[in-house]
């Protein structure tokens, strides 16, 4: 019998929207409170039981997040459909365990749809089950033949399986798709199989056209990152290497010690492949591409502050009860996340694009010490713009173009050449090129730095990369031993490259790719 609703629609939608606003600043109690009470004033209502276990996963809560799915599924008058959508949830945490459980019940369903089985697959795909991945889209296929989903999983399977010709055959029908971002996804993975048959010329239009439709979406985002890279230019312009060694000499109230290390750069420079060498090693662990810093340590400097204050401002100004605030949350959420404390290992924040961010790293952990990534400036930008980002975020809408994309280079690693000379914390520049070449020697430099024993079993990173979720599109790569055929891959697609070298020398000189 399903139990009556105790509050009338419209107080419901306010409630609702109450905690939505709540979690957009952050207060992640209060959202949760609500949502709890609505909960109970309409105990039958999937969705905001959907929202619930979607916030409290978002917050690394997984067993709350459990208890409000299985609920959820409980009342669902459509148990397939909400068991999938719980998954898709899980998914996103993420929580590739629980996803793998709503995914499989919901198999147990009658009329269960295609995309489901393709859900799983995409799953077991990315925790290197390949066989069993291949499987589950034959199921799906056999259901609907024409499922875009399930073509271009079974394209990308080929092409990572090298069959290159299968690969593109099974992606021609999947480009006249009616859904979007399945075309655009289609012609994304064509030039990918396009470029791993040589066909460059080819590959670069399959890119672009997988680039026509997201074209308007890109003008607002790209509005959102004018006005970030303005504060961030505000705070280089007054920031000053005095600021920096004052803020680095450690204040003995913020406690406990943590040993940190955030690993930055730009993304595709080869941090995965670093990340992942580093956390094979015992006495580290690595937290990959998270928000925890910025929204758990960064955002409470400045709570009491108007939203549009000088960053110099926030941090200057912050007090040591706040940092020290600041830290536990960080370590709170952060040991949330790992699912154990981090404790006397060293912690490694793997966050590509978090060189903005480094003076707030030295204000909060005084600690940090900094790994930045380096690889071929042409090599970055091709790689970021053969990326299928999709949807746009306001990050990756700089990749819509090659121009956006060279100027989105330009930006955080001119942040990166800004802040280095102003640094007094540790730091070391890691070249991907070096790592490929000599994998041993870069890692033992690294180590070193780091403040880490040796220990043979970074050199089996591709082993360790296989026993866990490896979220970053490399996850395929970074399963297998080092290889060098990205090196210099721009070459390839060198004359799309020529109206932008100019802007890009002064960087590769500085960092020495001439």
């Amino acid at each position: 019998m399903k139990r009556p609703q105790l509050i009338a629609p419209g107080s419901l939608n306010r409630m609702l929207q109450e905690a939505n606003e709540a979690w957009g600043r952050c207060d992640y109690q209060q959202s949760f409170e609500l949502l709890e009470r609505a909960s109970r004033l309409d105990p039958a209502n999937t969705r905001i039981l959907m929202q619930l276990g979607q916030s409290y996963g978002r917050r690394y809560d997984y067993a709350a997040a459990e208890r409000c799915f299985d609920k959820a599924v409980r009342v669902a008058t459509r148990k397939a459909e909400a068991l999938a959508a719980a998954g898709q949830l899980c998914a996103d945490f993420p929580s590739h365990h629980l996803a793998e459980r709503y995914y499989r019940q919901a198999l147990t369903q009658k009329d269960v749809p295609p995309e489901t089985f393709v859900r799983l697959a995409e799953l077991c795909e990315r925790l290197r089950r390949t066989e069993e991945a291949a499987g589950l889209v034959e199921r799906a296929l056999d259901l609907d033949a024409n499922c875009a989903l399930a073509l271009l999983t079974q394209a990308r399977l080929s092409r990572q399986a090298g069959n290159l010709e299968e690969a593109e055959k099974i992606l021609r029908p999947v480009l006249g798709s009616a859904q979007r971002e399945m075309r655009v996804r289609g012609y994304y993975e064509l030039g990918a199989v396009l470029d791993r048959q040589r066909r460059y010329d080819e590959a670069m239009t399959a890119l672009l056209e997988a680039k026509k439709p997201l074209a308007p979406d890109a003008p607002p985002l790209l509005a959102e990152m004018k006005v970030v890279r303005a504060h961030v230019r505000q705070m280089l312009d007054t920031l000053s290497a005095d600021t920096m060694r004052r803020w680095s000499e450690r204040d003995t109230v913020l406690e406990p010690p943590l040993r940190l290390s955030l690993l930055c750069g730009h993304p595709r420079a080869g941090t995965t492949l670093l990340e992942q060498v580093l956390d094979s090693h015992p006495d580290i662990v690595s937290a990959e591409e998270t928000e925890i810093f910025q929204v758990d340590a960064y955002r409470l400097l400045g709570r009491n502050l108007p939203p549009d204050a000088p960053m110099l401002t926030l941090l200057d100004g912050a007090q040591a009860g706040t940092l020290q605030q600041a830290r536990k949350c960080y370590l709170t959420t952060m040991s949330s996340l790992l699912g154990q404390p981090v404790g006397a290992r060293l912690l490694i924040d793997k966050n590509p694009s978090y060189n903005v961010l480094i003076p707030a790293f030295v204000r909060i952990f005084p600690e940090t010490r900094f790994l930045v990534a380096l690889r071929d400036p042409r090599d970055i930008c091709l790689s970021c713009f053969m990326q299928a980002y999709v949807p746009l975020t306001r990050a990756s809408a700089p990749c819509i173009t090659l121009e956006n994309t060279v100027e989105l280079y330009l930006w955080l690693m001119g942040t990166w050449q800004t802040l280095k000379p102003l640094l007094k914390n540790p730091w070391l520049e890691v070249r991907y090129e070096d790592m490929v070449e000599n994998l041993e020697l870069s890692a033992r430099k690294t180590l070193d730095f780091l403040g880490v024993a040796w220990n043979p079993e970074v050199l089996k990173f591709h082993a360790h990369a296989r026993q866990k979720m490896v979220r970053t599109p490399t996850y395929a790569d970074v399963t297998q031993p080092v290889y060098k055929r990205a090196v210099g891959r721009w070459r390839n697609y060198q004359k799309y490259f020529e109206p932008h070298l100019e802007k890009l020398e002064p960087l590769v000189k500085a960092f020495g790719y001439e």
